[in-house]
């Protein structure tokens, strides 16, 4: 009998794993959103926090269990060509590579907006400390996802020190009881309103499918990542909107820089130095998960012939996208061309980040309800979260003319391809 030596597994571990994940979810909505809510829905914000953390509950865990069973650089779009075939996993596909990613310069953008803001920095500089925050995770994931993670893992470990503990620390003590009543000063309507700011805040959970193949051991990890994701990140936007509402009171939606209101409250002169610091670790870090994810994704539709065959290098584990990543960045300067263009305007960015990503959700459901087995826990969770999407499909209607032109170019794709079969083939 020849003895056999077993080699270590290596890849993506679940401190990792939670770093990646809290950094997709948690995300720019933390420099933003509570201030934003508290607007909207008063102390009844609180609510919105709740109501959305349960409401992520059903989607993120579909979400583990495909990535878990199937782990496999294409994401969504890999289970989507499993159930529903090449057309709609191209338009998938395309819907995350070229309709999400308009949501890297925004990230970009506020970082070094927030940054300006608190550092003094000029106006005219703005646009080329974006383009640095976008630079620096691309250079980073260049050297492979793996580098990108342990970075992560610093990242996101910053960003919860200094935003939930710190921040909340500064600001606990100026919290007062009066401040929450009355509670519902704007009524349900409100909290509705916040509730969708929110969905916001908690999206990215499709991130860790591009990258599942990357972990040492996606069965036991993913599952475990998500579950501590759901608890801190909610954790998280509801420790922040309390201190937001209690200590600021009236004015919590008054000011953008909500963070710094509150940090104001504890330690005014050390105030800026640390929200900069929030605002450089919380662009950094989305982009750096954003980047991986797209990248893979770019090698893996290449390698099914989505893309042009050049781009699929990279597509297996292990192996590092650069050319997908090079598309990557050519899409992101697009994107931020038109942004620099237009006066910076960041709204319709976001709506077509937001619109892609809801697509996405309500496609990978519906092809979730078709791979997994019949009458299992990721199958119900797949059905609640498939009406959850359709509801959000419904709210974002509107901004679905890019989504709507993509899944165009993804059937063109496929009609083109039938005609040179036909005309083309011998």
């Amino acid at each position: 009998m020849t003895a056999t030596t077993t080699r270590p597994v290596r890849g993506l571990g679940l401190l990792q794993g939670v770093a990646l994940y809290l950094a997709s979810v948690l995300g720019t909505g933390l420099l933003v959103l509570p201030g934003l809510a508290a607007r909207a829905a008063g102390p009844a914000s609180l609510v919105s926090v709740a109501a959305v953390t349960l409401l992520a509950i059903p989607l993120a865990s579909t979400f583990a269990i495909l990535a878990a069973r199937y782990p496999d650089a294409g994401g969504v779009a890999s289970y989507v060509r499993r159930a529903l075939g090449d057309t709609a996993a191209r338009a998938a596909g395309y819907w995350f590579l070229f309709g999400v990613s308009a949501g890297g310069p925004v990230v970009a953008m506020l970082g070094a907006q927030y940054t300006a803001a608190v550092l003094g920095i000029a106006r005219a500089a703005v646009p080329a400390l974006a383009l640095a925050f976008f630079i620096a995770p691309l250079g980073v994931n260049m050297f492979g996802v793996r580098v990108a993670g342990w970075l992560q893992l610093v990242l996101t470990g910053l960003l919860l020190v200094v935003v939930v503990v710190v921040v909340v620390a500064l600001a606990a003590p100026a919290v007062e009881i009066d401040s929450f009543t009355p509670f519902l000063p704007y009524g349900w309507g409100g909290v509705g309103t916040a509730v969708v700011m929110f969905v916001w805040a908690f999206a990215g959970w499709e991130v860790g499918t591009h990258i599942s193949g990357e972990f040492a051991h996606p069965r036991r990890v993913i599952p475990i990542a998500t579950a501590i994701t759901l608890v801190l990140s909610g954790a998280a936007y509801l420790a922040l909107q309390i201190v937001t509402v209690g200590a600021l009171g009236e004015q919590a939606g008054e000011g953008d820089v909500v963070l710094l209101d509150l940090a104001a409250r504890g330690a005014p002169g050390a105030a800026p130095a640390m929200i900069g610091a929030v605002a450089a670790i919380v662009a950094v870090g989305v982009l750096n998960v954003y980047l991986g994810a797209f990248g893979k994704l770019g090698a893996s539709l290449a390698a099914a012939g989505d893309l042009p065959a050049w781009f699929a290098r990279g597509a297996r584990s292990g192996e590092v996208p650069r050319r997908a990543l090079l598309l990557t960045a050519s899409v992101a300067s697009a994107y931020f061309l038109v942004l620099f263009l237009t006066g910076m305007d960041l709204q319709p960015f976001i709506l077509v980040h937001t619109a892609s990503m809801v697509a996405i959700y309500a496609l990978g459901m519906v092809a979730a309800i078709r791979i997994l087995d019949r009458g299992t826990l990721g199958w119900w969770t797949a059905i609640v979260a498939a009406v959850l999407c359709a509801g959000l499909l419904l709210l974002a209607a509107s901004a679905l003319l890019v989504a709507a032109l993509l899944a165009a170019a993804a059937v063109l794709v496929t009609v083109a391809r039938r005609i040179r079969k036909r005309f083309f083939t011998k």
